[in-house]
């Protein structure tokens, strides 16, 4: 698909937005104000009763809010008509939800069939996103029970961007998942973001998803108040309060060095040493660290795509960089 057929991302907002269960003391969102630009990737992480899913849910009205407003560019949710509103959001859940009757390709076209596209679009746009998610041409005639768990999410993926929709909503999306399957599917959803552009609100209990995700956090403490929104780096490096730091672990020097690689960071020339651990450029700070201590080394040689050494990094240049 061409950047000029790709629907362009949406900046979302939420203005002091609040929302009350009956029977609940607490409230379930508290004045949150959140800007969310367009192309952005936005985590909601916190505890439960954050009211991360609820926040996600006022979006495309599947939960109603008290006050305060929500807009997509600019015009307020509440002013879009509902069904214009749904088929015009990615929605991404947990339990994938396909419709076990059809096949993959008929669960992926559903939107753009609703949409009146026609049928040869639909079969072109079909195939485009198998291709996309890494699923196979043949798979869009295979039913959801013949799939694997990490296969149907990724179903569910390709269903919630047929209609190119400029913003994709995913609630715990991995969460059922196996360890390796998730760490696969969330290295795809980061390159098909990337790929894309799309804005993305994507939550999660999960820390170390957040921090791996997000261009930016939005961390929610209980009560739905927000606590703080930043970049992964800057909540890393600046909690704003100890439930902040407390939530994201004492560790967190060393989740900063997740999210730079080898090939982030300025480099030393090689000198010739061959004791040294190597690793590829792509190779993560943390990871890094982890080679050099294994080998009881005070650097590490990165190499290029084709295994050649391009530079040297001591462990206290990564000192610095913390």
């Amino acid at each position: 698909m061409s950047s000029q057929e790709s629907r362009a991302a949406a900046e979302l907002r939420f203005d002091r937005v609040t929302k009350h269960y009956a029977g609940r003391e607490t409230a379930a969102l508290s004045e949150l104000s959140l800007e969310i630009p367009a192309g952005t990737f936005c985590v909601l992480v916190g505890p439960s009763g954050g009211g991360k899913t609820t926040a996600l849910k006022m979006v495309n009205r599947l939960i109603p809010f008290d006050s305060g407003d929500i807009t997509i560019d600019g015009r307020s949710v509440r002013d879009l008509p509902l069904v214009a509103l749904r088929r015009g959001i990615g929605y991404v859940i947990q339990q994938v939800g396909l419709f076990p009757h059809m096949t993959i390709g008929e669960n992926v076209a559903t939107v753009p069939r609703l949409l009146g596209w026609p049928k040869r679009r639909i079969r072109e746009r079909t195939a485009e996103l198998l291709e996309l998610v890494g699923l196979e041409a043949a798979d869009a005639r295979r039913y959801p029970a013949q799939l694997s768990g990490g296969q149907r999410q990724r179903v569910g993926l390709a269903r919630a961007l047929a209609a190119d929709p400029p913003l994709l909503l995913m609630d715990e999306p991995f969460g059922a998942l196996d360890p390796i399957t998730r760490t696969r599917l969330q290295d795809e959803l980061r390159r098909l973001h990337h790929e894309v552009r799309k804005t993305v609100i994507f939550v999660t209990h999960d820390v170390d998803e957040a921090i791996k995700m997000g261009d930016r956090i939005a961390i929610l403490r209980e009560g739905g108040v927000l606590a703080q929104y930043d970049t992964p780096d800057a909540i890393l490096a600046h909690p704003a309060d100890e439930f902040v730091a407390q939530f994201i672990g004492e560790d967190r020097a060393l989740r900063r060095l997740a999210l730079r690689t080898l090939g982030d960071v300025e480099l030393d020339p090689v000198d010739g040493s061959t004791d040294v651990p190597r690793a590829p450029r792509s190779t993560t700070l943390r990871n890094a660290v982890s080679l050099m201590v294994g080998a009881g080394s005070d650097r590490i040689v990165a190499l290029d795509d084709g295994g050649t050494p391009v530079g040297t990094l001591r462990l206290s240049r990564i000192e610095e960089l913390l």
